[in-house]
């Protein structure tokens, strides 16, 4: 296995290679041309691979100068207020350290990371109406989160309700560490709080499902068309009632596996097609792996959408301000800060725990 130092040699001469004028001039139709173009593309990608290991050892480093700078806080023992925040960021940068070694060292044995693109499926549950409002929370803060990480949001699917929740939403997330943040968010979360409606003061329990879809890659679903039966039809908004006369709203229908999907969010036929067909892909692919996964033993690969779905894995206790991993038997504290987007200290720790 090479050492980052020789990353970075063939990172430079990478560089350099493709600056060379000769490996483009002579594109033009031609089979000398062919090869010339597959060359540049194959060492661009190579190139990307590298950046990647050499941005991966640049976070390695500046997070060992903040565990440094914590530790050196601590030690000093002048500002108690200041050593308590020193030691709470500690606890998360040594986590997060363990996990990004992890990666470097998958990445420096040639191994990607895991996928860049996720595909997000939240749903209500047991509640009624408090579970789809539930839905509309888990939505703006994974939604927020992903803004906080730089990545990419699109609405490709939802069912919306009078009242502002979703009977359910489905969503990608895209360019960055996706899925390996995401992964362990996959399964049943419970809410407990007073709703708004509730002239008692009475305490309802509600859930909502999560499902985390890899997004696949071309290569990794093929389609053929004629397995498809698709239908248009007019969108509909909340309560269900027809808000467009024009027939927008595609429903696809995978003939062989009997899986249908819709999509509805976007003004046009193609797009919406577009969408859907990105969320067959992804339930393909997760009905693809589950089915390998059954054929060598019935082993289950932990913490991957479907095998977390039906269980409980979370509950957010509004009158006593804590979200509760049950998993890990951890707890945290201040769920406005949690709903609205300050996720990272959690999924560190998921991560380190459930891998």
């Amino acid at each position: 296995m090479a050492d980052i130092e020789e990353i970075k040699s063939e990172y430079e001469k990478l560089l350099e290679q493709l600056s060379d004028p000769e490996l483009i001039s002579d594109w033009p139709a031609s089979a000398k041309a062919t090869t010339g173009k597959e060359r540049f593309e194959t060492l661009l990608k190579r190139k990307k691979f590298l950046e990647k290991i050499i941005e991966k050892e640049k976070e390695i480093e500046e997070i060992k100068n903040k565990i440094k700078e914590n530790q050196t806080i601590i030690s000093a023992k002048e500002d108690l207020e200041l050593i308590s925040l020193a030691e709470m960021e500690l606890i998360q940068f040594q986590e997060k350290e363990k996990i990004l070694e992890k990666e470097f060292k998958k990445m420096m044995k040639g191994e990607e990371i895991g996928p860049q693109s996720v595909i997000v499926e939240i749903r209500a549950g047991t509640g009624g109406e408090e579970a789809a409002l539930f839905v509309t929370d888990l939505f703006k803060m994974y939604s927020k989160y992903g803004n906080s990480q730089l990545w990419q949001e699109k609405v490709l699917d939802s069912r919306p309700t009078e009242l502002g929740g979703f009977k359910e939403i489905i969503f990608e997330l895209r360019n960055g560490d996706v899925f390996s943040k995401m992964k362990c968010e996959a399964g049943v979360h419970r809410v407990q709080r007073i709703p708004e409606t509730e002239k008692s003061g009475r305490i309802h329990t509600s859930t909502a499902s999560v499902a985390i879809l890899p997004k696949p890659k071309r290569a990794e679903i093929k389609i053929n068309p004629q397995d498809l039966k698709i239908d248009f039809y007019g969108a509909s908004g909340p309560g269900g009632q027809y808000v467009q006369k024009r027939h927008t709203a595609v429903r696809i229908l995978h003939l062989p596996t009997g899986i249908m999907v819709t999509s509805q969010t976007e003004r046009n036929q193609l797009q919406n097609k577009e969408n859907a067909m990105a969320i067959l892909e992804a339930r393909l692919l997760e009905k693809k792996e589950r089915e390998e996964v059954e054929k060598i033993g019935g082993k289950r690969k932990a913490q991957i959408g479907w095998a977390k779905r039906a269980e409980k894995i979370k509950t957010y206790n509004f009158p006593q301000d804590r979200l509760t991993d049950h998993r890990i038997k951890r707890s945290w504290h201040n769920l406005e800060k949690i709903l609205n987007g300050d996720l990272e200290p959690i999924i560190l720790v998921l991560q380190s725990k459930l891998g």
